[in-house]
């Protein structure tokens, strides 16, 4: 468990947390690993939720499936961030989402519970990681602020270019995280129609692109 400090020193979670702390605290969190394979599910939807997991290695997406049993890409998470705070820190009992491996993936599981309340032995941590902890859910809320914003947007190109001002940082040329499918399913659009409005946008001289790579011009 030790190899994965610095990942977990990363993150904000644990912030001002040194080594020697963070190896007490996991006990008291109740920390657990748990190894899956590729395309594996680690939480279904309905599946009670009441932890935080923390990705160690791989990556994984978090899911929405609609009435017609169409999935929505809501969040990819790679390694050193969390999921499940959210649901977890609302109370909410049984999970909204599916929550699948991408890869061979490793998570780290906490007892949310465990993160806000303090324990009988009084670690002096608690309090650190309840304000970190406040500051993840601020950074959440911005997060699915940004994206209302681009799924306001009333056509598929407005919501590409949206999605690609944020993503760019200002700068012309940037990457995405998301392949072809992934984006559409996040972006709520049809995977042709998104292939055939890029490459519209494209003969259109305001992008260009390659796979991942874009250019706004």
């Amino acid at each position: 468990m030790k190899k994965y400090f610095e990942i977990m020193k990363n993150n904000l979670l644990f912030g001002d947390i040194t080594s020697e702390e963070l190896e007490s605290m996991l006990g008291c969190l109740e920390a657990k690993e748990q190894n899956y394979v590729k395309r594996e599910v680690i939480l279904f939807t309905g599946n009670p939720i009441d932890f935080v997991g923390m990705v160690l290695s791989g990556s994984v997406k978090i899911i929405k499936e609609d009435l017609d049993g169409n999935d929505m890409l809501l969040a990819e998470i790679g390694v050193g961030e969390l999921f499940g705070e959210v649901f977890a820190c609302a109370e909410i009992s049984h999970s909204p989402v599916t929550i699948v491996a991408m890869d061979h993936t490793k998570v780290m599981f906490f007892k949310y519970q465990k993160i806000i309340t303090t324990c009988q032995r009084s670690c002096v941590f608690h309090a650190k990681l309840t304000e970190n902890m406040l500051k993840i859910l601020a950074q959440k809320n911005l997060l699915l602020n940004q994206k209302i914003d681009i799924l306001s947007k009333r056509s598929l190109r407005e919501k590409i270019l949206c999605y690609f001002m944020y993503q760019c940082k200002g700068e012309k040329k940037f990457s995405i995280p998301l392949n072809r499918e992934e984006l559409a399913s996040y972006l709520c659009a049809d995977r042709s129609a998104l292939s055939a409005e890029l490459s519209k946008m494209q003969k259109e001289g305001l992008i260009q692109y390659q796979k991942n790579q874009f250019e706004l011009l």
